[in-house]
């Protein structure tokens, strides 16, 4: 077993061995501790010690999210269990079978689900609050298998085959956590087959499209009716244009800059504006009252416009037409007018290609050039 000074250089730039099924490293530096990688790649730092004249190994973590100094670090407390007595191990054992589900979706509502948008800790909470804790809460981590999962989706798919698939992802990724944390040793998730799920893209037609507008701009100019219009007009999100500030603008170089913060990427996302677009802000500029550009009630911004959009479409006699159909209806007049599916998915702030990959059959004029060059191939040699 190789002994040196680990190093962030070492750690990153070992190479899996070919033979062996793991090769590890030991610190000089601190005692016990070392760097272990499999024959697959995977690297993790370990600790290894003697408690009543037993060796016993402790996995740390695993790099880069655990640093060189970051695990001796934490070895240092592990010695320090040691030298009082306590098996860190078994003490790990004792808390990963007494802890529930419930405690580690508490811990992981806490530290990560806080980090992510509003509107995704409303969704995600409500799964659990509803599905996921009064079938599971109590179980205890250890205690949970695949095919209690499987029971689970099974049943909360009679009913919402979708919104169960987006369970089973969510407890997936609650569970990846708790491994992390050393609170579970496997996911029981792993190899539960989801629903199939048919892909989804309602936009307006043409004819739809000019009933929409005919009704939409016979309303009275209100931060409702500017915003849905506003909607359509940049494909945004329709927490993104709620919560939008006037400072995020810049009215004179046609820019919106959308912060971190607001964006569902949790990235800076900068969209150019159209014309109309401009020209609606500067109709909302004469009613604006505070700094949203859309308010709401009591010095708030606007919260939802679901009242206005659906007399809206019943009046222009749509059916099967959501709010989020309008980012939709933006892409997909894109997707016709035969703009780059890049070009789309950047305006769109998509992080993946393949999400502004359900467009790509919009565009069908490559297509076309295809069979129509075989056509002509076709009809000469028929000469």
């Amino acid at each position: 077993m190789k002994q040196q000074k680990l190093t962030e250089k070492i750690v990153r730039e070992m190479i899996p061995p070919s033979i062996q099924d793991q090769l590890i490293v030991r610190d000089i530096v601190m005692m016990g501790l070392a760097i272990r990688i499999t024959r697959s790649g995977h690297r993790a730092f370990v600790f290894n010690y003697y408690c009543n004249g037993t060796q016993r190994r402790m996995t740390i973590g695993s790099p880069p999210a655990w640093s060189v100094s970051a695990a001796r670090e934490r070895a240092k407390q592990i010695r320090r269990q040691i030298d009082a007595g306590v098996d860190p191990l078994e003490e790990k054992r004792k808390a990963r079978d007494e802890e529930t589900l419930a405690g580690v979706w508490k811990r992981y509502r806490d530290d990560v689900l806080s980090t992510r948008s509003s509107k995704t800790q409303v969704n995600v909470t409500s799964i659990w609050d509803r599905l996921v804790l009064p079938a599971l809460g109590r179980q205890r981590l250890a205690y949970i298998h695949q095919p209690d999962i499987e029971k689970l989706h099974r049943k909360v798919s009679q009913r919402t085959p979708t919104q169960s698939n987006r369970m089973l992802a969510s407890i997936q990724h609650v569970f990846s956590k708790s491994i992390q944390w050393g609170l579970s040793e496997q996911n029981p998730v792993k190899g539960v087959e989801r629903n199939r799920e048919a892909g989804r893209v309602r936009f307006l037609s043409d004819t739809e499209l000019e009933r929409f507008l005919s009704v939409l701009r016979q309303s009275p100019k209100t931060p409702s009716s500017l915003a849905i219009e506003f909607l359509l007009l940049t494909g945004a999100r329709s927490g993104e244009t709620f919560r939008a500030k006037w400072s995020e603008f810049d009215l004179d170089a046609a820019v919106w800059q959308k912060p971190a913060a607001n964006t569902k990427s949790r990235k800076l996302h900068r969209v150019p504006l159209s014309p109309e677009a401009i020209q609606l802000l500067l109709s909302s500029q004469r009613i604006a009252v505070n700094e949203y550009v859309f308010p709401g009630k009591s010095g708030a911004h606007l919260t939802t416009v679901k009242t206005l959009f659906t007399r809206l479409i019943k009046e222009a006699r749509i059916e099967g037409f959501r709010i989020h159909d309008l980012r939709h209806s933006y892409a997909s007049m894109l997707a016709i007018q035969g703009v780059p599916l890049l070009a789309i998915g950047n305006l769109l702030g998509h992080s993946q290609l393949s999400t502004t990959a359900r467009y790509a059959h919009l565009d069908d004029s490559n297509l076309r050039e295809a069979t129509r060059m075989v056509g002509n191939k076709v009809k000469m040699h028929g000469k």
